[in-house]
């Protein structure tokens, strides 16, 4: 969206008053709303706070929820890193853990990382030598200790016309480690202190 168009789209008020609470969310090195406000930057704050009106936040209807607005001047560098509807099994402690293991790692580190992990089930599928049938009909790869394992391989389920009954296993933590096991932040740690060094001589003003 241009910036006239957000200015058009921003008259006639919405966006004054407002009791929505906004947190602009920067990542290190791509954003520019911390350090400088500028006329575009302050346009697009009117016209985001105008779009929670409009979705009833901040007038009342959800006191009880917080709006989380991100923003980065590298668009084209953002990916969906969140698993989404794919089968998992890891639980509160499991992200939380992984939370430790990716300190320093960018979005777009963590959006690769993500990436990778989603080969995972492909990977096991392709290299597992024993295969189980669900009470549904579906064959899922396993160990040779899976009770109603069967010794055989996804090509050989598929030469039998099967290929459309071989599931892939859900995620696991342990797919994640064994990604971050080769994977490393691409931001160093010099990077991350140079950005600090100048917040803190220029502060938010510049």
């Amino acid at each position: 969206m241009t910036e006239s168009e957000i200015e058009k789209s921003t008259e006639g008020g919405g966006g004054k008053g407002s009791r929505g609470s906004v947190a602009m969310v920067a990542e290190k090195g791509g954003c520019s709303c911390g350090s400088f406000r500028s006329r575009s930057a302050s346009l697009l704050d009117s016209y985001l706070i105008l779009v929670m009106e409009k979705q009833g936040c901040g007038s009342g209807h959800n006191d009880q929820k917080v709006l989380v607005l991100a923003a980065t001047n590298t668009p084209y560098a953002l990916d969906q890193v969140h698993l989404g509807d794919t089968p998992n099994n890891l639980t509160e402690k499991d992200f939380e853990y992984l939370a430790s293991r990716t300190d320093g790692f960018s979005g777009s580190d963590i959006s690769v990382c993500v990436k990778d992990v989603l080969f995972e089930p492909v990977r096991k599928t392709q290299d597992a030598m024993y295969f189980y049938k669900s009470p549904d009909g579906m064959w899922i790869p396993c160990g040779p200790k899976q009770p109603g394992a069967i010794q055989t391989t996804m090509q050989d389920l598929a030469s039998k016309g099967l290929a459309s009954k071989i599931l892939p296993p859900p995620i696991t933590r342990t797919d994640f480690e064994k990604v971050l096991a080769r994977q490393r932040p691409t931001v160093s740690k010099a990077d991350l202190d140079v950005h600090e060094r100048f917040t803190k001589e220029f502060g938010e003003e510049g």
